[in-house]
């Protein structure tokens, strides 16, 4: 008699079952890997920006809504995931996009005259160090 080669149903069975284990696990653990790298990429552009704000203010006074952007050395498309704004006086804002997995999210960047630069995140944004 001729010995068989190949895997059995139920060797396949199991095989597609610790597949689809796995891809449970590691889908969502990578969904949140990509919105933290994301929330990370957004206040990098932000925080990039503290130092030309400061010098601007330091230079004229303050820094206005109708200030623009280039005067600190940036556009508000500096960051595909979002845009780059000021908010208030003295405030920068980066708002996440569409095309980011955390779509309306923001990170706001607030200049206190005693105490410097404060960062705040909106709500339900993922855990990034530097902005709470």
């Amino acid at each position: 008699m001729k010995k068989q080669k190949g895997f059995t149903l139920i060797e396949l069975m199991i095989v597609v079952a610790i597949i689809g284990t796995l891809s449970a696990i590691a889908i969502p653990a990578y969904q949140n890997y990509v919105s933290r790298s994301e929330a990370a990429s957004g206040l990098g552009t932000l925080k990039a920006l503290i130092t030309p704000a400061e010098l601007f203010i330091q230079e004229s006074g303050d820094l206005e809504t109708t200030t623009t952007l280039d005067n600190i050395g940036t556009t508000g498309q500096a960051n595909s995931l979002g845009a780059v704004t000021i908010s208030a006086q003295n405030t920068l804002m980066f708002e996440f996009n569409a095309t980011s997995s955390i779509n309306g999210e923001t990170f706001t960047l607030e200049r206190d005259p005693d105490t410097g630069w404060g960062c705040t995140a909106s709500a339900t944004m993922p855990d990034v160090d530097g902005c709470s």
